[in-house]
């Protein structure tokens, strides 16, 4: 079964456009979502959680549309961003009394393991938490009522390697038993690179590519040359730029002619974005 399901998203706003958005996350896996600041990655988010009015467009969570299911499926999300910013003054008891009567799934138990695994004291105010522990709080949240997809904006936003490394390895277990299934949106690609199964990239409103994290890697290709070298690629590259020693530059793997000796390497996550980003500066 498909943990989500985003078919043909269309939201026209006047100053930005999702155009045609469709991608798939089959359960038991990591789905990394990128895409620059502005590129449409938050209006995707409420668009899965229901939370605006679509041009056109639907999204199935487990089966089952979002928008005819809302109040059921909600209790299978499990949702988190980069912190809470609300009731800062409320202590954390107080605050998870109120939400947890929201969830029929809620378990203390599982609740205060994680407050103990994240070192957070219930009686602490929010405005007394770092943005590190204010998003170990919000997991705490997201992760205690038995939610089956858990959507988590910027989840590592503002924490030291260390708790970074220690959440990504709690979200790998999570997955691994099939269950439960993570769309993560994040600019820190270095994590995705160690924990997705899939990434999806969003550019300008649109999908660029939605694949699994090696084949999505593997189809680009990171070209270094000298500057006579740059005009037997230039025509076929995503984009490129050029410094003394020559030009560095992206391709589509497909549009590569190994036999031309330019140096060719497997480009990261981040490499990818760039050139995607620089492609607009090239034709402004």
């Amino acid at each position: 079964m498909l943990a989500l399901d985003v078919r043909h998203l269309n939201k026209t706003y006047p100053n930005f456009q999702l155009k045609d958005v469709s991608f798939q996350l089959e359960q038991g896996y990591i789905m990394g979502f990128i895409g620059a600041n502005g590129a449409g990655k938050t209006t995707t988010i409420k668009s899965i959680l229901n939370m605006i009015h679509l041009d056109r467009g639907e999204v199935h969570i487990l089966g089952k549309n979002v928008a005819e299911h809302e109040t059921e499926l909600k209790q299978e999300i499990g949702y988190t961003f980069g912190g809470i910013d609300f009731y800062t003054r409320s202590k954390i008891k107080t605050l998870t009394d109120v939400v947890k009567k929201f969830y029929t799934n809620w378990d203390d138990e599982t609740y205060h393991n994680y407050l103990r695994r994240f070192k957070l004291e219930e009686n602490k105010k929010i405005v007394e938490l770092s943005t590190g522990m204010r998003v170990k709080y919000s997991l705490a949240l997201a992760l205690s009522h038995g939610a089956k997809l858990l959507i988590l904006d910027e989840p590592t936003s503002g924490l030291d390697p260390v708790a970074r490394e220690d959440l990504l390895d709690i979200f790998q277990t999570l997955v691994a038993d099939g269950e439960i299934s993570i769309l993560f949106s994040t600019h820190i690609t270095s994590d995705l690179e160690k924990c997705a199964d899939y990434i999806t990239y969003i550019h300008n409103g649109q999908i660029i590519n939605s694949a699994e994290k090696e084949d999505f890697i593997e189809s680009y290709r990171l070209l270094n040359g000298s500057a006579s070298q740059l005009n037997q690629v230039k025509d076929r590259m995503i984009s490129y730029k050029t410094n003394s020693f020559g030009f560095t530059g992206l391709i589509h793997s497909e549009d590569f002619d190994p036999s031309l000796e330019v140096k060719a390497t497997r480009p990261n996550l981040e490499e990818i974005m760039v050139y995607f980003a620089k492609k607009e500066d090239m034709y402004v």
